[in-house]
Formats: structure tokens, sequence, C-alpha cells
């Protein structure tokens, strides 16, 4: 992956799960890495410690990426220490555990804000400079719930399908500039939400286990290198669903 030599790359909510084996991997592929957190501070700065003890460049930059504001100052700090952003990667989510019965309007909002829009603000705020050099890579962690039931609510699997119309808009619009824009939708990894008790058994997938945080890394890092891949979501579900 030497394409990401002293590119610089920003992940949303890469504190944790899925968000901190990305921050690993880009580094490890050559990237200057920028972790987003919200609150997680402590563990965003452990990730960035073992980027830097590995000879990475890295910063933790603290955001709440849901406000445009918020992400107007994180892109151009990122910016001012690291460079310009070529690299994006779409984390950052809550999955708040609703029923259909006690769902609220406040659910339905944050879920839409921290999941959709955040992804929204944060492609709009690094796109002018893509354009400006013709080369980005963004990519969106969407969810299978994004086409299937799901366990977390309705409110999630909008959210998450709206990320992905989200990704074909921007593809078709982006790619004559050199920047490609696709999706990854993992379902049942190994993460916190899935130990908290989304899901207690990974028997109905038919590879036996949960899937990894880095096994999500690994696809990541393969729409990031491939320059002709664009608009596609790639599902990663150890054989529970195809599309």
């Amino acid at each position: 992956m030497s394409l990401l030599a002293d590119r610089v790359a920003l992940v949303t909510g890469g504190s944790r799960g899925i968000g901190r084996a990305v921050a690993l991997a880009l580094a490890n592929a050559g990237a200057k890495v920028a972790v987003n957190y919200h609150e997680r501070s402590d563990d965003a700065r452990t990730v960035v410690d073992a980027i830097r003890s590995a000879g990475g460049r890295a910063m933790a930059i603290g955001a709440d990426v849901s406000r445009s504001a918020d992400v107007s100052a994180m892109v151009a700090a990122v910016e001012r220490d690291l460079g310009p952003i070529d690299v994006l990667v779409n984390n950052a989510g809550v999955a708040i555990i609703r029923g259909v019965d006690d769902l609220t309007e406040e659910d339905f909002d944050r879920t839409i804000a921290v999941n959709l829009k955040s992804a929204f603000l944060c492609t709009q705020a690094v796109v002018p400079a893509m354009l400006t050099r013709k080369w980005g890579r963004i990519v969106n962690i969407s969810s299978g719930a994004a086409r299937g039931a799901g366990g977390v609510g309705v409110h999630y699997n909008a959210s998450k399908a709206g990320m992905e119309g989200l990704t074909r808009g921007y593809a078709a619009r982006l790619v004559k500039d050199g920047i490609t824009v696709n999706a990854v939708a993992p379902s049942l990894i190994e993460t916190d939400m899935v130990r908290s008790g989304l899901v207690s058994s990974a028997s109905r997938i038919p590879l036996g286990r949960f899937g990894t945080a880095e096994e999500c890394a690994h696809v990541v890092l393969m729409v990031i290198g491939n320059a002709y891949m664009t608009g596609q979501t790639v599902p990663l579900s150890g054989g529970l669903s195809f599309n």
C-alpha cells in the first residue's frame, strides 16, 4: 500500500472498535492519521501512541461530527498539523437499541445526526481540497442493517440506508475528479455494541463466529487501494447475507 505513503487520513470515531482498527491499518499502510473522538479522549490518545510507537505520524482530534462548526474546526486543525486530507473514513456512529414502541423522536434525530449527517458534513468539508489535488478516497462505514432488519431499530436502519445513498450520490459526482466513494457494510462484528447484548450468540452466522474489527479494516484498505471501484457497498457478514 505504498499508495498511502505521505497521504493524510481522517477517521471519525477512531478511538475504539472498527475505527481504531482502521486508523492503525491506515498508519501501517503509510498514512498520517487523524483520530477523531467525541468523548473518549484517552482511548484516542492510546491509538495515536500506538501509531507513533510504530514510527508513524498521528494526532487525536476531538469533535462532535454531527455539528458543522466542530467539523470545520477539526478539518482545519488536521490540515495545520498533518496536511490536506486525502482519505476520509466516516465511521462515527451511535446504536441506540429501541423497539418500535419505545423509539422516540429524540432517538431518531440523534441517530440520523450522528450516523448520517456527520458523513455529509465531513465529506463536504474535505472534498474541496481533494478536488484541487484530483485525488481522494472516502469510505463510509455502513451496516448490514441498511438492507436487512437488524437488531438496533428502524432509526438505525434508516441512518445506514441513507449513508449508502449518500455514497452512491457522491461517487457519481466525484469520480471524474479522481475521488472514489465507497461503503463497507459489516454485520455482527465483535465490538462493544455486540458484546453489550445485541446478539448473544454467533450460531446463526454460517461462518460460526463474529467478525473482527481488523477484518473490517482490511476491506477499507481494499477499497481505498482500488482506483476503479466507486459507488459500491461491500458487505462483510460471514455468509449471513448476500447482495
